[in-house]
């Protein structure tokens, strides 16, 4: 007797009751199915590979010592040796990638729109972002206590829903600014043919304003989640295969595995899992085989929150099941669980504060030009405003023209300014260029008087490529990073931690004086020394004469200040960074 066993993710915890149930079975040949070996560490393949044959890894402490990284303590740090993992592997596994059968499978397009967030988001996810920097502040020092990390991990967890909406932790507060964008994205879809769309959230409350919002809109769907009994969610599905009235295919991540849904050919996910091969299962219930139309996938993000970040991190994961199982990327990397997930994701919270959730811009022209550069950034080299009242053009130049780029800039002038829509001229590059000789030989003219200039790309700028320049660039990109560590500081004074913001605010200062010596023509990567600051900043009045006596200050080892001198000393950091930043402008 042999076992097939599909799918795999009922072995790779083998902590489980299940996995060691499994285990337990005898048989002379065992075959296991899976689309995603690796979601988060490298012990779910082992896990695997013991049911398949316990002798190609040996015991786990054996496994451990191979392939991981250990610190002077013990503790795994890293992975190691991922190309003689992957050769490990290759005689027992049978790997099909969707890139070698593509030829069988439609086209699949996936795209990102960036979201901003309503001021009540804002505010509300502020809240819970102090509570998570307090308890970051906290896991720099010592590590968190059970509680504590439950803590923090529904303090993470409120943070994600809250970029969906603030109705599913408070049922009197329905702001969704992603369940409009859905609402528009539905319009253009359903006005387009006969399709049928496949849409994810984490969160069933989500879910429950989508469902309000297929009814007012005539749109039958069906619904899928943990709670429906499994007759119920089988009826569920075929109801979504066989009705061409039902149109939407509503579920949690319950109906991401498992499923052939090859009549939907788009798929909607309005929040991102941490996990990639998550991610990829949603998406695998339309692009699969048998799938006859090319599918479309659409992700909602709220544009600089954490899931905004969370971006990186999915990448960063499917880099390590490319290591292990392609044997492509790197041989070894950063362990990406544990205490390092931990500080990733704290850190993913916190690199995103230059790009905070910022209060929604109160003009229109602002608001357009925000959504539209969330997605064509790369292709928008110039959007200017033309004319007054009743009699206005919007002039958008891209480096190439597209329908797709023609129907958003349509869209969001409609909705922008629904009463008196401003005519839209979309041009390339090339046709702009032969305006412009023409008004500059006086052929044409043009009143400048009536033209705003709503966005200009850098490129379009008269480059200086001056050594000065260059070093003035690369300055106001160090000052960036110094606006982060500076930003986290803020979080922490807000929430009342003082003491502890003195950490991140000396390392915004120390970055900051990295950037203005470097801006000088001083490349020095260790901490500059007092002199070098005193003759290169402060004696050519850059920088105030107190400078130095507050870098003493705040370069001592342990500063034993109360709330109020540590007040102190943030407050003259916080001055001296605004004068850094002033001198770079």
């Amino acid at each position: 007797m042999s076992y097939p066993l599909e799918v795999a993710r009922s072995l790779k915890n083998w902590q489980t009751k299940t996995a060691v149930s499994i285990k337990r079975l005898k048989s002379p040949y065992a075959f296991v199915l899976t689309g995603t070996p690796i979601e988060n560490r490298i012990d779910e393949i082992y896990s695997i590979i013991q049911f398949l044959d316990p002798h190609i890894f040996g015991p786990l402490f054996r496994f451990n010592r191979d392939f991981y990284k250990l610190d002077e303590k013990g503790r795994a740090v890293g992975y190691r040796n991922l190309d003689q993992l992957h050769k490990r592997l290759r005689p027992i596994m049978l790997r099909r990638r969707k890139e070698e059968v593509e030829g069988q499978l439609p086209g699949r397009t996936i795209n990102t729109y960036f979201v901003p967030m309503h001021k009540e988001q804002v505010l509300r996810y502020g809240k819970y972002k102090s509570r998570v920097a307090r308890l970051a502040a906290t896991a720099k020092k010592r590590p968190l206590k059970k509680e504590e990390m439950e803590q923090l991990q529904l303090y993470l967890a409120c943070m994600r829903m809250l970029c969906d909406t603030p109705y599913i932790l408070d049922q009197d507060c329905r702001i969704s600014p992603k369940l409009k964008e859905l609402g528009c994205i539905l319009q253009e879809i359903m006005a387009d043919g006969d399709h049928k769309i496949i849409i994810f959230s984490e969160w069933e409350r989500m879910l429950q304003l989508v469902r309000e919002q297929a009814e007012e809109m005539g749109l039958g769907y069906a619904l899928h989640t943990g709670k429906i009994p499994q007759p119920k969610r089988r009826d569920e599905i075929r109801r979504f295969k066989d009705d061409p009235e039902c149109r939407l295919f509503l579920s949690t991540d319950s109906g991401s595995v498992g499923l052939n849904l090859q009549v939907a050919d788009v798929v909607i996910n309005l929040d991102m899992p941490w996990n990639p091969a998550k991610l990829e299962q949603r998406i695998a219930r339309a692009w699969r085989k048998h799938q006859k139309r090319p599918v479309q996938v659409i992700n909602l993000v709220s544009r600089g929150s954490i899931e905004h970040r969370m971006l990186s991190l999915l990448e960063q994961k499917r880099s390590l099941a490319d290591g292990v199982v392609d044997g492509k990327g790197k041989n070894e990397m950063d362990l990406p669980s544990g205490r390092a997930a931990f500080l990733e994701r704290i850190d993913a919270l916190i690199t995103g504060a230059s790009k905070e959730p910022q209060m929604p811009p109160t003009d229109p022209l602002d608001r357009l030009r925000d959504d539209i550069l969330s997605q064509w950034s790369h292709h928008l080299e110039l959007m200017e405003l033309h004319g007054e009242g009743t009699q206005q053009t919007l002039l958008v130049v891209a480096d190439r023209l597209s329908d797709a780029l023609q129907s958003a800039l349509t869209r969001q002038l409609q909705e922008q300014f629904p009463e008196q829509t401003p005519q839209l001229k979309l041009l390339d590059r090339d046709a702009f260029a032969t305006i412009q000789q023409l008004i500059e030989a006086g052929v044409l003219n043009t009143n400048q008087d009536t033209v705003r200039t709503v966005y200009r790309a850098p490129a379009t700028d008269k480059p200086k490529d001056d050594e000065q320049s260059k070093r003035l660039t690369e300055a106001r990109n160090r000052l960036a990073q110094s606006e982060h560590k500076r930003r986290m500081a803020k979080v922490l004074t807000e929430g009342g931690f003082s003491t502890e913001a003195l950490v991140p605010m000396r390392e915004a200062v120390e970055t900051a004086l990295h950037a203005l010596l470097f801006w000088r023509g001083h490349d020095t990567e260790k901490t500059p020394a007092q002199e070098l600051i005193e003759s290169t900043l402060v004696q050519a009045n850059l920088l105030p004469a107190e400078t130095l006596s507050l870098l003493i200050r705040l370069r001592e080892d342990q500063p034993e200040v109360d709330e109020a001198q540590a007040d102190k000393l943030i407050k003259q950091s916080d001055e001296l960074l605004s004068q850094a930043a002033s001198v770079l402008e």
